[in-house]
């Protein structure tokens, strides 16, 4: 259904929003809806990539160079339209972004859940685009806290709910690659930066002036491009019937114990220790790899030196200011990578773990994590760069794959019916592990220095400290277990909860509705190629800067 179509029946009760609107009707094609998720998770996903703006707003009024006070402190600086903001200043939008996204999606899970992905889906793009022009007014008048509340609160807030809007929707369309379909759409916030970054550096220059480092400007042309796209998305969304099943397809015969075919409630999931179990998987594994995803540049640099630019022996301290920067820029290439492999193991993963199940994925994350964990010191003591970058591409590869498994592995364990809730509650572990993982690496990291070491020694702690994360992680998920009958929710219930659904009637029946499996038509292919062609240029541009890594 076109959105003309929608906007002329707008009427009846059933606002243009709501969920009972987008049900789809006979004909629909299921792949047209992850392209409308990528469409919401490729723009936000630019959290990532927010510390392009740093040091351009470092000398928003010096414009050359940063016109500094000596006596600014963080509560000033929030304040000053006199004194430049300092970068420490503005990387507290990125922690915000991560603490409001875990929070808002607990807290507005539930509502998702009853509202639909297309009204989460406007909201998400209202609060993140808005919070971008926020941010705008506050580099106008040169107002820090304008900015945190902006792109910080406002925007987390549109992250969260950007982030959890399509996963129910994907799981209850794709019942028999669960995996994969998420897997899909939390692929794209991985990839949202690899866009958004050269995207915005290509606005900053062409934007600046004299006066001017022209990211106000960048920040108004990406929000109204943004704000395009994921009402694109939103609008794209649509719900399959109640009972709906794909054309051909039934569950397995053969039961799977940790696969149910029950529903647990919102209200009592974060009752059971399965929940909290997967929780500290959830966190552990995050907090490894986004503890590496913190120190992945000085890292290479500081264990390998001028071995990166062919003067193999000399130390990173011995090197003069221009090796520095070419060191930089080789390592800016590796942090490259490293993305691109984030991105890639968050469908290949996730895929994988509709073939091996979600509890085997995580016992090969954990397993395989710790092993390379441990091993990475041996690659940096021998000055195998290529043995040290490859155990590294795979560790962030199970990091991405982690946070796409997780939303499978909650249906599993909690049933379809509120599993978008349930994960949006989860995701606290990702503003925990947020806090935890580069806590840890960077005080292990300075106790290092302080105690005179360096060279290829100075992370050797921090892996086995990483590994021994893994190793909890490991033992949490052997405890997660299938859940007892008396946890789940009666036919009844469900039933009621289902009652608004124009299917409802029917509810007893399962069939494909005249929707079946659905396949690449046209429609679906130029819905792909809006997507996919945006990520692919994402993909070369930062696949051409990490190829300096081997030259």
């Amino acid at each position: 259904m076109s959105v003309a179509q929608d906007i002329a029946q707008v009427g009846g009760g059933v606002g243009l929003l709501d969920r009972e609107r987008i049900i789809a009707k006979a004909g629909f094609n299921r792949w047209l809806v992850p392209p409308a998720a990528l469409c919401i998770h490729l723009c936000i996903g630019m959290a990532y990539g927010f510390s392009v703006f740093w040091l351009p707003l470092s000398r928003a009024i010096g414009v050359t160079a940063p016109k500094t006070c000596p006596d600014l402190t963080l509560a000033s600086a929030l304040f000053t339209t006199t004194c430049d903001w300092r970068v420490s200043d503005l990387g507290w939008m990125y922690t915000l972004f991560f603490v409001l996204l875990g929070a808002s999606a607990a807290i507005w899970g539930g509502w998702l859940e009853k509202a639909g992905p297309r009204k989460a889906g406007v909201a998400s793009a209202l609060c993140w685009c808005g919070g971008m022009v926020i941010s705008a007014l506050g580099i106008y008048w040169h107002q820090l806290w304008m900015m945190w509340l902006g792109s910080g609160v406002i925007g987390g807030i549109g992250l969260g709910l950007g982030y959890i809007s399509p996963v129910s929707t994907l799981i209850k369309w794709f019942p028999d690659r669960r995996g994969m379909a998420t897997g899909m759409a939390i692929m794209g916030f991985g990839g949202g930066a690899m866009i958004g970054s050269p995207l915005a550096d290509m606005l900053m220059n062409y934007f600046k002036t004299p006066t001017s480092v022209g990211v106000l400007q960048t920040f108004l042309v990406m929000a109204a491009i943004y704000f395009a796209f994921m009402m694109a998305g939103a609008f794209g969304y649509r719900v399959p019937p109640a009972g709906w099943r794909p054309e051909g397809w039934a569950p397995p015969s053969s039961a799977n114990a940790m696969i149910t075919s029950g529903h647990v409630h919102l209200r009592d999931a974060h009752k059971t220790p399965q929940f909290w179990l997967i929780w500290a998987v959830l966190c552990l594994n995050v907090s490894a790899g986004i503890g590496v995803l913190g120190i992945a540049s000085p890292m290479l640099q500081e264990i390998f030196g001028g071995a990166l630019i062919g003067q193999a022996g000399v130390a990173f301290s011995a090197l003069d200011a221009g090796q520095k920067t070419s060191v930089a820029a080789i390592a800016a290439g590796f942090v490259g990578l490293l993305s691109l492999f984030n991105i890639a193991g968050r469908f290949f993963w996730a895929s994988l773990s509709d073939k091996i199940g979600r509890k085997n994925t995580y016992y090969t994350f954990f397993i395989l994590g710790i092993a390379l964990y441990a091993t990475a010191p041996w690659a940096a003591g021998i000055q195998s760069k290529v043995l040290f970058v490859s155990a590294f591409c795979i560790i962030l590869s199970m990091y991405g794959g982690g946070f796409a498994t997780v939303p499978a592995y909650l249906a599993d364990v909690f049933g379809t019916q509120f599993v978008g809730a349930i994960h949006g509650r989860l995701l606290t572990a990702w503003s925990t592990a947020g806090i935890i993982g580069p806590v840890v690496v960077n005080y292990i990291r300075e106790a290092q220095v302080s105690a005179g070491v360096t060279g290829a020694s100075l992370y050797s702690g921090t892996m086995y400290i990483l590994a021994g994360m893994l190793a909890l992680g490991l033992v949490a998920n052997a405890l997660v277990r299938p859940l007892g009958p008396q946890w789940f929710m009666k036919e009844e219930e469900v039933a009621k909860l289902q009652a608004a659904s124009k299917a409802a009637a029917a509810r007893e029946a399962t069939g494909s509705f005249g929707i079946g499996k659905g396949g690449f038509d046209g429609t679906a292919a130029l819905a792909w190629a809006v997507v996919g062609i945006p990520l692919a240029w994402g993909i070369w541009i930062t696949l051409s800067k990490s190829l300096t890594l081997f030259h």
